[in-house]
C-alpha cells in the first residue's frame, strides 16, 4: 500500500538532487534543452509573458522539469504495481515485458523487483549505448503510446522528453524507485486494489516549494468541493439537463472539482440511460468536464486521476485496450488564454500567440470561450503577482477587477463569471461557485471587485450573487488564509436579498475530521434556514445594497447591526479631524540605518541618531521598546559622516521606491528612501500599530522615527496636546476595536478571535465614526500613567537603582511594586474608558462608569467580561486560552474585597453583558485590551543583561596606556570587580552577591 507521507518526504529529497542536476545542464549550451530554454526566455520576455531575469526563469523551468520526472515515475510505478500496463505492446505491435522501474518483491506475481532488473538488462543488450535515463524514457513511451495514456506523459509537451537528466542522476532515480527496507520489501509499494489516487494530491500540493509559492498550490478539501457542487452543478442539472451540460474549473489544480463533478455526472448518466454501454456512459460524463491550469504537473496529475476514475467507472482493469478518454484538460494561463479584456489575449483565434513549451491550451479550441459554460467552479490562487510583466498583462486584461496591489483572486473572480453562460431570452444563466481568499472584502484592491463586479453593476458581465458564505472560522486544512465561498449566476440580479452565512466564532480547536468540524457543520446544516443564530454562525438574508459597497463585513451575532448603530451615532469621520494619516518614514534599508546604540562608528562620527519605533512596540499607550537608527538629517551634517554611509553607498544608491532611486528624486543618496518630513518633524503625532490583534494608539511627542508598521495620524498645525488626547481615548476603546476589526483585513493567524492579527490601514481609519463627545479626561490619565509606567519599567529604572543609595534588592522590590500598581491602574482606567464610550455612542442610556474614589486599580482577570468568560468556561459553554495566555486567574464571582458601590456597578455590567446583545458582543476578548507584556522578571533580566553588555562595550575596558588591547574574560572580570554598579547588576542577575564574575561575563559574551 502507498504511504503517501513517506513518499512525499522521500520525493522531496529526490527533487533536490534532480534540480541540482538539471540546473547544471540548463547552463550547458551544447544541450538542445538549454538552447531551447534561452530562446523561450527571450520570446516570453518579448511577448510580455514574463519580466523575470534569466536565472529566475531558469530555476522555474528546472523545477518543473525535475517534478515532471518524479511525477511520471510515480504514474508508472502506480501502473506497474496495479497491473494497469500488463499486456502492453510497442508501436510496431511487439509485446512488452513489464515491469520497468520496480515492483513488490513477493506476492502472487512473484518478485517483480527482480523482474524489472532483468527486463532492464535485456533492454541494454539490445541498446548497448543506452543508460538508465533511456530505460525510463522507454517505459514512459509505452504509457504515452497507449490511447488512454497519451496525455499522461505527452510527447509534445512533457519536459521528460526534452529536459534529459544526466546518466548519473538517472541511475540514482532508478535506484530510489527500487529501494528496499531491512525486510527486503520495496520501500514504496504502490499496490492498491481500490486504485486510490489521493496520494497524488499530496504530491501536487507539497512536493515542490518553488511551485507551491509560484502557483499558490492548495488542494480543495472534498467537503468544500461537495458544498460548492451542491450549490452549482446540482441546480444546473435540474435547469439545463444532462445531455449538453458543460462544466469548467479554470484553476483545476490536481482536479478535485473535476473528479467530484465526474462522479456525479457518471451517476446521473447511469440513472438517465441505464442500458448505455459503460464506455459510452463514461465518455459522456467526461465530455462535460473541462479544466485549465498554469501548472503543468498539476494538469498531469488531474489527467491521471481522471483517467483512473474513468477506468473504474467503465469497469476496466487496465489501460491497455482502454479507449482514449476524451476529456478537456489544458495547460496554460487561463487569465491570458481566455477572452480577457475584449479578447486581447485569446488563444482561440488564428493569430500567432506565444506559448511555453509545456502549454497546450491552444490545442483545446474554445475551452476558455466566454459564456460557454453552465457551471464554473474552482479554488483560484490568492497570491499577488510578483512578475511585473504578468502583473501588467493581467491588469490590462481585467481593468474592471484589478486595482492597486491586487491579489489573483480579483481577476479570477471576473473570469469565472465571464466563462459562465449569460442569461438570454433563450437560455438560463450559468452557475458560478468558488472558495477564495476574503482579502478583497477589506483590502483596497477589493473596491473594484465588489462595486464593479459583485454588485451586478457591470452590464457587460452581469453578476447575480446568490450566496456569500463566511468560511474564515471553519477549519479547512491547508487554508491558513481566511476564506469565503461565493455562489452566483451570470445575469442581472433577480432578488433584493442575498443568502449570507455570517461568522460569529471560529473553530475552538482542530477537529479530528474537518468535514464534521463545529463551524462547518453549522454552515451545511443550516444554510437553508434563514434566521438561524447558532454558536458559530448566523444565517440571514442581506440586502443586496449592503453588498454593493466596499468593504464587506460578514460578522454574525448582530455585528452588522451594532456597526450600523455606532455609525449612526457619529457626527463626523476621523478624516475631518486630522490632516493626514500614513507613514512617517521608510528607510528603504533598515540593515544600513539601524545600528546598536553603542556602535563605535556612531560615537566617533557624531552623526544624528533617533529612536526607531516599530509597529510591534506600539502597545498600551506607550512605546514598549525601540532601536537606535541613524537619522540622516539635516543632510549637511549627515553628509560629513563618511564612515557611517560610505561603506553602503552602492546599496543606498541602487535602492528603489516606486521605480526611482533617491538621486532620481533629487535627494542625497544617504537619505531615507521615503521620508515624510512634515510628519517626522511634528512635535505631536498619534502613532498606531498597523498589524496587531487589537487597536494600539500612542501619543508620540516628537524626536522619533516611526517605520511603516507604525504609521501616524497627524493633526493640523497648531493642534494642542488635548486635541490629540481626545482622539487617543476614543481610538483606544473597545468600541473602536470592534469597528476597526469589522472594517479591516484579518490576516488569519491565531486560533481564537482575540489571537487573530488584523491589518489597520489609514484608509479605513479615515472613515472611523466619531461621536459628539469624546473621552478627554480618561485619555489624559491613561497617557500620563503610561509615561509613568515607562519610567518605572526595568529598562528605565535600573540605572538609578544600581547607582542609588538604597540596597538594590529592596529598591528592585519597590520598583516592581510601583510598576505593577501602575499597570493595574491603567487596566482600571481602560475599563472605565470602554464603558464610558458605550454611552457616548448611544449604546447605553445609563452611566456605568465608577464615580467613587475607593477603587482605582484592578488586576487582569477582574474585568466584567473576564468574570462572564470565566463563568462560561466553568459552565462548559466556552473554551478559551485567554486566562492562561495572559497569566491571569479566572474568577467567577465579584471580589468580596471590593467596596459595595463598585461591586454593584460590576454586577450591573455583568447583567448587561448577558442581556444586551450589543454590550455582550463588545465585551468579548477580541475587542478588550489584552495588556500583554513581558512580566517584571523577564524585563528585569533583559535590562540587567543589556546593562552588562553596555558596560562591557565601554572603550576604557579595552585600552591600556598605549593602545587598544584584547582581553580575556578573566581580565575583564578583574577590571569590573571594582565597579559598584556592575557588581550590583551581577548580584541581581544571579541572585547571589558571591557570583563567579568571569562565568557571568563569559556567558553574556557567548
Amino acid at each position: 500500500m502507498i504511504d503517501s507521507q513517506l513518499l512525499l518526504a522521500d520525493l522531496k529529497k529526490q527533487l533536490k538532487l534532480l534540480t541540482a542536476d538539471l540546473r547544471v545542464r540548463a547552463e550547458d549550451r551544447s544541450l538542445p534543452w538549454a538552447q531551447q530554454l534561452r530562446v523561450q526566455h527571450s520570446e516570453a520576455m518579448a511577448a510580455g509573458r514574463t519580466a523575470m531575469p534569466w536565472t529566475a526563469f531558469r530555476d522555474g523551468e528546472v523545477d518543473q522539469a525535475a517534478v515532471a520526472w518524479l511525477i511520471a515515475g510515480a504514474f508508472l510505478r502506480f501502473c506497474e504495481d496495479n497491473h494497469l500496463l500488463d499486456g502492453a505492446r510497442t508501436r510496431d505491435g511487439r509485446p512488452v515485458a513489464v515491469p520497468w522501474l520496480a515492483g513488490p518483491t513477493s506476492g502472487p506475481h512473484g518478485n517483480r523487483l527482480a523482474l524489472a532488473g532483468e527486463n532492464e538488462t535485456v533492454f541494454y543488450r539490445a541498446n548497448p549505448t543506452a543508460n538508465a535515463r533511456d530505460w525510463m524514457l522507454h517505459a514512459f513511451g509505452i504509457l504515452a503510446d497507449l490511447p488512454a495514456g497519451r496525455l499522461l506523459v505527452d510527447r509534445r509537451h512533457n519536459p521528460v522528453w526534452t529536459a534529459w537528466i544526466s546518466a548519473e542522476a538517472a541511475d540514482a532515480l532508478l535506484g530510489f524507485w527500487r529501494r528496499t527496507g531491512d525486510d527486503g520489501a520495496l520501500v514504496h509499494d504502490f499496490t492498491d486494489p481500490n486504485l486510490d489516487t489521493r496520494f497524488l494530491g499530496d504530491l501536487y500540493q507539497d512536493l515542490s516549494e518553488y511551485a507551491k509559492k509560484t502557483f499558490a498550490l492548495l488542494q480543495t478539501p472534498v467537503f468544500v468541493e461537495e458544498l460548492i457542487l451542491d450549490l452549482t452543478l446540482e441546480p444546473a442539472l435540474e435547469e439545463f439537463g444532462l445531455e449538453h451540460l458543460k462544466l469548467i474549473d479554470p484553476t483545476c489544480g490536481s482536479g478535485h472539482f473535476l473528479l467530484g463533478a465526474f462522479a456525479r455526472l457518471d451517476a446521473r448518466w447511469r440513472q438517465h440511460a441505464p442500458n448505455l454501454d459503460a464506455r459510452q456512459r463514461v465518455q459522456r460524463a467526461l465530455h462535460a468536464i473541462h479544466g485549465v491550469d498554469l501548472n503543468p504537473f498539476a494538469v498531469a496529475i488531474a489527467r491521471f486521476r481522471l483517467t483512473v476514475a474513468a477506468l473504474q467507472a467503465a469497469g476496466e482493469n487496465s489501460l491497455v485496450g482502454a479507449p482514449a478518454f476524451d476529456y478537456h484538460l489544458a495547460i496554460g494561463d487561463s487569465l491570458l488564454a481566455s477572452q480577457g479584456q475584449q479578447g486581447e489575449f485569446s488563444f482561440d483565434d488564428d493569430t500567432d500567440q506565444f506559448a511555453y513549451a509545456a502549454e497546450d491550451v491552444a490545442e483545446y479550441r474554445g475551452i476558455l470561450e466566454e459564456g460557454a459554460y453552465h457551471v464554473v467552479v474552482g479554488n483560484p490562487p490568492y497570491i499577488t503577482v510578483k512578475d511585473k510583466a504578468l502583473n501588467a498583462a493581467y491588469r490590462a486584461a481585467y481593468p474592471g477587477s484589478t486595482k492597486g496591489k491586487y491579489a489573483l483572486s480579483a481577476p479570477f473572480m471576473e473570469l469565472f463569471f465571464r466563462l459562465a453562460q449569460r442569461a438570454t431570452s433563450s437560455g438560463g444563466a450559468g452557475f458560478v461557485g468558488q472558495i477564495t481568499s476574503n482579502s478583497f472584502m477589506k483590502r483596497e484592491f477589493g473596491t473594484k471587485v465588489i462595486e464593479n463586479l459583485l454588485s451586478g453593476a457591470d452590464y457587460a458581465n452581469p453578476v447575480d450573487l446568490t450566496h456569500v458564505i463566511d468560511t474564515s472560522g471553519a477549519y479547512i486544512p491547508g487554508h491558513g488564509t481566511p476564506t469565503v465561498i461565493l455562489i452566483g449566476r451570470r445575469r442581472r440580479p433577480t432578488d433584493e436579498i442575498v443568502r449570507a452565512v455570517l461568522g460569529k466564532r471560529g473553530e475552538p480547536g482542530q477537529p479530528a475530521d474537518p468535514a464534521t468540524g463545529l463551524v462547518w457543520t453549522e454552515i451545511v446544516t443550516h444554510l437553508d434556514q434563514h434566521g438561524y443564530d447558532g454558536t458559530y454562525v448566523t444565517i440571514t438574508d442581506l440586502d443586496r445594497d449592503v453588498l454593493a459597497h466596499h468593504p464587506w463585513s460578514l460578522s454574525g451575532g448582530g455585528a452588522g447591526e451594532l456597526k450600523e448603530c455606532v455609525e449612526a451615532a457619529s457626527i463626523d469621520k476621523l478624516s475631518a479631524a486630522v490632516e493626514s494619516i500614513g507613514f512617517a518614514a521608510i528607510t528603504g534599508d533598515d540593515e544600513v540605518f539601524v545600528r546598536g546604540s553603542g556602535a563605535a562608528v556612531l560615537r566617533r562620527s557624531q552623526v544624528p541618531t533617533r529612536h526607531l519605533i516599530e509597529g510591534e512596540h506600539v502597545r498600551d499607550y506607550r512605546f514598549s521598546d525601540s532601536v537606535t537608527t541613524v537619522y540622516p538629517y539635516p543632510v549637511e551634517i549627515a553628509q560629513a559622516a563618511d564612515e557611517v554611509f560610505w561603506p553602503y553607498r552602492t546599496v543606498l544608491r541602487n535602492g528603489l521606491a516606486f521605480g526611482k532611486t533617491r538621486e532620481d528624486k533629487g535627494a542625497w543618496w544617504g537619505e531615507y528612501i521615503l521620508p515624510n518630513h512634515n510628519r517626522l518633524e511634528s512635535p505631536l503625532l498619534l502613532v498606531f500599530a498597523s498589524v496587531s490583534t487589537h487597536n494600539h494608539f500612542v501619543l508620540g511627542r516628537g524626536g522619533k522615527v516611526l517605520n511603516r508598521h507604525a504609521p501616524v495620524i497627524k493633526l493640523a498645525a497648531g493642534a494642542t496636546e488635548d486635541d490629540h488626547l481626545v482622539l487617543l481615548g476614543i481610538l483606544n476603546s473597545s468600541t473602536a476595536c470592534f469597528w476597526l476589526r469589522e472594517q479591516s483585513y484579518d490576516k488569519g493567524t491565531g486560533e481564537e478571535p482575540w489571537e487573530r492579527r488584523v491589518e489597520f490601514t489609514g484608509t479605513k481609519l479615515q472613515e472611523f465614526p466619531l461621536p459628539a463627545q469624546l473621552p478627554r479626561e480618561r485619555a489624559r490619565i491613561l497617557d500620563s500613567l503610561a509615561q509613568e509606567l515607562s519610567v518605572a519599567a526595568p529598562a528605565a529604572s535600573l540605572p538609578g537603582i544600581l547607582a542609588g543609595a538604597i540596597e538594590p534588592v529592596s529598591a528592585v522590590a519597590a520598583a516592581r511594586a510601583r510598576w505593577e500598581s501602575l499597570r493595574r491602574r491603567m487596566i482600571f482606567q481602560q475599563e472605565e474608558l470602554d464603558w464610558e464610550v458605550y454611552r457616548l455612542y448611544g449604546l447605553l442610556d445609563e452611566d456605568l462608569t465608577y464615580s467613587g474614589d475607593s477603587v482605582d486599580e484592578i488586576a487582569l482577570g477582574e474585568r466584567a467580561f473576564e468574570l462572564a468568560l470565566a463563568r462560561a468556561v466553568e459552565a462548559g459553554t466556552e473554551e478559551t486560552a485567554w486566562f492562561e495566555r495572559h497569566g491571569s486567574i479566572p474568577i467567577t464571582e465579584v471580589p468580596a474585597s471590593w467596596p459595595a458601590d463598585y461591586r454593584a456597578l460590576v454586577a450591573r455590567r455583568l447583567e448587561l453583558i448577558a442581556s444586551d446583545p450589543f454590550i455582550g458582543l463588545l465585551e468579548r476578548p477580541e475587542y478588550k485590551r489584552r495588556w500583554q507584556t513581558d512580566g517584571w522578571d523577564a524585563q528585569l533580566r533583559a535590562a540587567l543583561e543589556a546593562f552588562m553588555l553596555d558596560r562591557l562595550e565601554d572603550p576604557a575596558l579595552w585600552r591600556d596606556a598605549a593602545d587598544v588591547v584584547v582581553r580575556s574574560v578573566t581580565q575583564l572580570a578583574n577590571k569590573v570587580r571594582h565597579d559598584t554598579a556592575t557588581m550590583r547588576a551581577i548580584a541581581l542577575l544571579t541572585g547571589s552577591p558571591d557570583a563567579d564574575v568571569a562565568a557571568v561575563i563569559g556567558k553574556l559574551m557567548s
